[in-house]
């Protein structure tokens, strides 16, 4: 008995103690639902809610790789120099880009609230003028709400009326320049109508030739910003329908008190073939070139086209011409080889027009009739 009783004790203790263990264990929280991130699809593909709001977002961007070769005055080209002889010659342009995209979207009692930025980072060789392929630029950063915008922008000057072309090369004989400061607001009656004002900065500088004050042009530098409180001003007007459009802008410079406009007519002929032409003219009183009329004399004009092959090759042409004989050639064939991913090959060419001696109104680089041809092969994942 005193046996049995020992083992009874025994177990009895044993089932104490587990029972005073099971009493202190920690006890794991039930795991809770996951929130997973759901799908906007009011803005477009690509969107998603950002977690607890209602704020959709979406990220992309590209990854571009160029290789440019030829004449630097086409701009496709570099120059260096031999390490053995020292003398200057031709080599490749070589530029890699990653681009960052971000889109938001929300809806509120006062209309759509969006925002958009997009920052660059390059890696490139060159100097003078293609030391900008190398850096981190920031050119997009805006907000917009219903139809007003305001933050870092390119011009409503040319976004307006649209680029001139489906070419790489689209400034062989400049339309406008671009990064500004602003504010616009753009009206939309929805019927093909809308319209636009937009208050802007400018940025940026060139060599050019100015009045000195007593009626003489001389070398200066033309600086792209507003010099006092009163902006720089852009209207526009647009109508387009299945067939193309028209659009005109006018833009007034401030800083130098003067005046242009450009005129651009769209034309769908086919479902293959698309067609623009325009136009710009502007004043020069004080200074041969400015922000809103960067192009030779005070008339230029632009022309191209697009032609589908198929859905994922095309063939694309720009020519433009300037009043001081500045002309341009751009020719391209884009093929996308799988989805998000272009090749892009293109020939160029300019002839930089003759230089007027008795009112310095020549090219912006100074050159009197010459000729450059290059060329430049684009990757670019889109995604």
């Amino acid at each position: 008995m005193n046996i049995k009783s020992l083992l009874l004790g025994s177990a009895a203790a044993l089932l104490a103690v587990s029972g005073a263990r099971a009493a202190d264990a920690v006890v794991v929280a039930e795991p809770e639902p996951a929130e997973y991130v759901k799908i906007c699809d009011v803005y477009g593909a690509g969107y998603f809610y950002i977690p607890g709001t209602e704020t959709c977002l979406r990220i992309g961007g590209y990854i571009r790789y160029d290789a440019g070769f030829g004449d630097v005055g086409s701009f496709d080209g570099a120059r260096a120099i031999d390490r053995l002889n020292g003398e200057e010659q031709d080599t490749w342009r070589k530029n890699a880009r990653f681009t960052l995209k971000t889109w938001t979207g929300q809806e509120t009692e006062l209309g759509t609230l969006k925002t958009y930025t997009e920052t660059r980072f390059n890696f490139g060789n060159g100097s003078g003028d293609l030391a900008e392929n190398s850096g981190v630029s920031l050119n997009f950063a805006w907000i917009q709400l219903g139809g007003l915008r305001v933050g870092k922008d390119e011009s409503a000057y040319d976004t307006f009326t649209g680029y001139a072309g489906n070419v790489i090369q689209d400034t062989l004989v400049p339309y406008g320049e671009f990064d500004t400061n602003l504010i616009s607001y753009t009206f939309d009656a929805g019927n093909g109508f809308s319209a636009i004002v937009s208050l802007e900065q400018g940025s940026g500088e060139y060599n050019t030739f100015v009045d000195d004050g007593a009626g003489n042009w001389v070398p200066g530098v033309v600086n792209n910003t507003i010099d006092s409180a009163v902006p720089n001003v852009v209207l526009g007007a647009k109508y387009t329908q299945g067939w193309g459009g028209i659009t005109g802008v006018v833009a007034y410079n401030s800083a130098w008190e003067e005046w242009a406009g450009k005129v651009r007519l769209d034309v769908n002929a086919t479902d293959q073939i698309s067609l623009f032409v325009m136009g710009g003219y502007g004043t020069d009183d004080n200074a041969a070139r400015t922000f809103y009329k960067p192009w030779g004399g005070n008339w230029a004009i632009w022309g191209g086209g697009t032609y589908k092959f198929t859905e994922k090759t095309s063939l694309n042409a720009q020519v433009s011409y300037d009043e001081q004989e500045n002309l341009g050639v751009a020719v391209n064939v884009a093929h996308q080889l799988v989805p998000g991913f272009t090749v892009t090959a293109e020939v160029d060419y300019l002839n930089e027009g003759k230089r007027n001696d008795a009112d310095f109104l020549g090219s912006w680089t100074g050159a009197t009739d010459k000729s450059s041809v290059g060329g430049l092969i684009r990757f670019q994942r889109d995604f």
